[in-house]
């Protein structure tokens, strides 16, 4: 549910994460952020700048966390980490990201980091499953 059409089959390998993120190194558009405990990996996001260019907004994509360690919110600490971030080290105004509408989990997650639907003119839709999955945009400001 968290990468929509970006890859080509599920489940993907970290050999097909990293070789996503290799193909948009140079770019420097793009960038991979890892959380971690004191046993191991617990999740992962990216970081990216989605208007070319401009410095000003950072949109979150990726976001997963392992499985085994849902509900105990890794989740939120990671993406408050990731908000303090970019609003404290990229010094961005904005902070975006879209999430499937049927993802209620994540939807309740981003909200308690103070993320709000925006509404946008266009909703942005995937093929996935064999279903059409809409996403909601969700904001958060400086």
């Amino acid at each position: 549910m968290w990468s929509a059409d970006r890859y080509d089959k599920y489940p993907i390998t970290p050999d097909d994460m990293n070789a996503y993120y290799d193909k948009y190194a140079s770019s420097g558009q793009i960038w991979g952020m890892t959380a971690f405990d004191d046993n191991g990996i617990v999740g992962h996001l990216t970081m990216r700048f989605p208007n070319m260019g401009s410095l000003d907004e950072v949109r979150l994509g990726f976001v997963i966390i392992d499985d085994l360690k849902r509900g105990k919110g890794y989740g939120k600490e990671m993406l408050s980490l990731a908000v303090r971030y970019a609003f404290d080290f990229i010094k961005v105004n904005k902070i975006s990201l879209g999430v499937f509408e049927n993802n209620t989990a994540a939807i309740n997650c981003y909200k308690s980091c103070g993320f709000k639907a925006v509404k946008c003119e266009t909703a942005e839709r995937y093929q996935c499953m064999g279903e059409i999955w809409n996403c909601i945009e969700m904001v958060i400001l400086k």
